[in-house]
């Protein structure tokens, strides 16, 4: 199929309607209800009632925090070029809040306690008035406590006001989640008591005969030692995992199976949103191949694939074509392979499909740790920078900590930025430093390296669009990802948010590069609330980078995010593992309204 057939058209909402008698009760629209099951609400203005309620997952009951109660929230269908208006009721007896994420609207809407409003409290109705300025798959949650694990989460379709570029027949929306019926405060105790209470796909004396056998006694025991001096696991893959986990597809495990409908021929859209607390998924529909059109709301060139990884907080749309008249199972796997969620794609109720076995668990490598196998040689104390004594900590960039180096620096287009120094903190926050980050925007990710088949990654990603904002950037910050694992502490430089001293600046519409480096043995979803990155992937073309809300950055990766500094205000910037962000990892980017000083 080439592109410009693939993009020619106008989209058919919604699904035949010809299936809907043979849909389950739960599964059929109409009357409020969207063909994926969920209760839609349409419109431009809006009642949302949040409150505790019990849910049955697997035909155990739990309690949440649910919106209308509703497990995932209401899906919420606007449109383009609509003002808004949304009544938010809280009947907790605590705060709550709703993030409408990835949406561009004035930082007083934005809804985050103590950045952009004071919350919700007990017995308050909060009304959020914003005019819709984008189209896409976008979601909210809340950003309340850790009430987005207990299910205040919900997805958004923005439709576009003009014709859409991808033609589909079909629509299902995706939401992928993680449940636990734990309390997520006591889940979170356990963490920081021992960080890897839930991790049971520990390394045995079998894989370490395993890893002689392949690299020999000498390199497989240093690896060893290293792994050991350093008090890390290169199986910790994820933090919370299927040991208290069940993980949804629209509210339903694995069991459940939720089901879609198709005709033999249609083409298919499913947008897909993680809007899981802490798991990251490895999507595939084997049989089907997958093509990608659009990326946290934004419509990319369509690109084929047979697999992704969609992080938490990302979106993900893709087109399917399936012409045989038998039944897939889509299969969202747990990026450490603890379990998963699953759906069946089938033209006809009673159909099924194999469910593919849970891959072995993948492990971590000394690229993540930014080491080449050469490391092996070196000293227990220069292993990963452990000791930080030799670093200049005398001076630190514009990041509430200090003055700004305004030394000029030339990039790759030889255009002058304003250069920013960089300070990593000493202290128990600290354990580790990459030594070597490198760009791995271009590698597929753990576990998913070696797969026969295509698996998408950032730099298959190219926007359908030409960039707003093609200048070059005027200035760079550097942000270091950084924990001390052991104690479970995440933070940016090694500064958790509670003892921030001051918000990381940027001037009205300038032009900033915002450089990563990934000093943790994790991948981080980071997410930047008000913008959007335009993700630096390297190409030829600097006019089509791929725009996104949320980027993954793994372990001992660097890289580098163009933000235009267009929305006044105060902005959350954070990673969206629920417990990381919990526990630190989270600063506040400040808009200010005036130009930036030569």
């Amino acid at each position: 199929m080439d592109r410009r057939r693939f993009l020619t058209g106008t989209a058919v909402a919604g699904g035949a309607l010809t299936f809907q008698a043979a849909l389950p009760a739960w599964a059929r629209s109409g009357s409020g209800t969207d063909l994926s099951g969920m209760k839609t609400l349409s419109g431009s203005r809006f009642d949302l009632q949040v409150a505790a309620a019990k849910h049955l997952i697997d035909g155990k009951q739990g309690r949440g925090v649910l919106v209308n109660g509703q497990l995932p929230a209401p899906l919420l269908r606007w449109r383009e070029g609509d003002e808004l208006s949304i009544n938010v009721a809280n009947h907790l007896k605590t705060d709550t809040s709703i993030h409408w994420h990835g949406i561009l609207l004035p930082f007083h809407m934005d809804g985050v306690p103590g950045v952009s409003f004071p919350g919700i409290k007990p017995g308050e109705i909060f009304t959020y008035e914003f005019p819709l300025i984008q189209a896409g798959t976008y979601w909210y949650h809340s950003h309340s406590g850790l009430q987005e694990q207990l299910g205040h989460y919900g997805p958004i379709i923005v439709e576009p006001q003009g014709s859409d570029p991808v033609t589909y027949d079909r629509e299902y929306v995706i939401v992928l989640s993680d449940w636990t019926f734990e309390d997520p405060h006591r889940v979170f105790a356990k963490l920081k008591k021992m960080s890897h209470y839930y991790n049971f796909q520990q390394r045995t004396v079998a894989d370490f005969f395993d890893d002689v056998q392949a690299e020999g006694f000498d390199r497989a025991l240093s690896e060893r030692l290293m792994w050991g001096a350093m008090r890390m696991n290169p199986a910790d893959i994820a933090d919370v995992t299927g040991a208290t986990y069940t993980y949804l597809l629209n509210g339903h495990s694995p069991a459940e199976n939720w089901t879609g409908l198709f005709t033999p021929g249609e083409r298919v859209r499913l947008r897909f949103i993680n809007a899981a607390a802490m798991s990251i998924f490895n999507v595939r529909i084997p049989g089907l191949p997958m093509t990608v059109v659009q990326a946290d709301g934004l419509n990319v060139e369509p690109v084929e694939t047979d697999e992704f990884q969609i992080g938490v907080a990302e979106t993900f749309d893709i087109v399917v074509r399936p012409t045989a008249r038998q039944a897939y199972t889509l299969m969202a796997e747990s990026n450490d392979r603890s379990g998963f969620a699953r759906a069946t794609l089938t033209p006809e109720l009673g159909m099924g499909a194999p469910v593919p076995n849970l891959r072995p668990r993948p492990t971590l490598t000394m690229k993540d740790m930014a080491m080449d196998h050469s490391a092996h040689q070196m000293g227990r104390s220069s292993m990963l920078g452990m000791d930080h004594s030799t670093m200049d900590h005398s001076r630190m960039g514009r990041m509430g900590h200090g003055e700004m180096d305004r030394s000029a620096m030339t990039n790759g287009n030889h255009a002058k930025h304003k250069a920013q120094t960089h300070h990593h903190a000493k202290g128990p926050g600290v354990v580790g430093l990459a030594m070597n980050p490198t760009h791995r925007l271009g590698e597929r990710p753990a576990g998913l390296e070696d797969v026969p088949h295509r698996v998408l990654v950032y730099t298959d990603l190219r926007a359908l669009d030409r960039n707003p904002d093609v200048r070059a950037p005027e200035r760079e910050l550097e942000l270091h990802l950084t924990s001390n694992m052991e104690r479970y502490m995440w933070s940016f430089d090694g500064v958790k948010f509670s003892e921030v001293d001051g918000p990381i600046i940027f001037y009205k519409d300038e032009r900033v590069r915002l450089t990563l480096v990934n000093d943790t043995m994790m991948p981080h979803p980071i997410h930047l609330h008000g913008m959007f990155f335009d993700v630096v992937t390297g190409a030829t073309s600097d006019a089509y980078k791929p725009r996104k809300h949320t980027i993954v950055a793994k372990p001992g990766e660097k890289l580098s995010v163009d933000i235009t500094a267009d929305a006044p205000g105060d902005w959350s910037f954070h990673c969206h593992l629920l417990y990381h962000m919990h526990a630190g990892m989270m600063r506040v980017v400040s808009v200010l309204d005036e130009k930036a000083p030569a």
